[in-house]
């Protein structure tokens, strides 16, 4: 994936996440009960774009924060 595009996905996660009144501990534990394997730390790093971020994960970040695909993607 495109370094520049990552930095803006994980910008509209910060966002998205920000705009439900979510800290990153909160996410990354609602994450971790969905079965996604994730501490907050690489939360924080996908936020600004210094960690991939895989589709499963999209997708739970897109449910747990009642966001669309166009929301996080575009």
């Amino acid at each position: 994936m495109n370094r520049e595009y990552e930095k803006l996905l994980g910008a509209r996660i910060r966002n998205l996440r920000e705009k439900a009144n979510m800290t990153q501990d909160t996410l990354s534990a609602k994450l971790q009960l969905h079965g996604c394997d994730i501490t907050r730390s690489a939360l924080a790093k996908i936020e600004v774009g210094q960690r991939h971020i895989y589709a499963d994960e999209i997708r739970l970040i897109k449910e747990i924060l009642g966001a669309s695909y166009e929301d996080i993607m575009e």
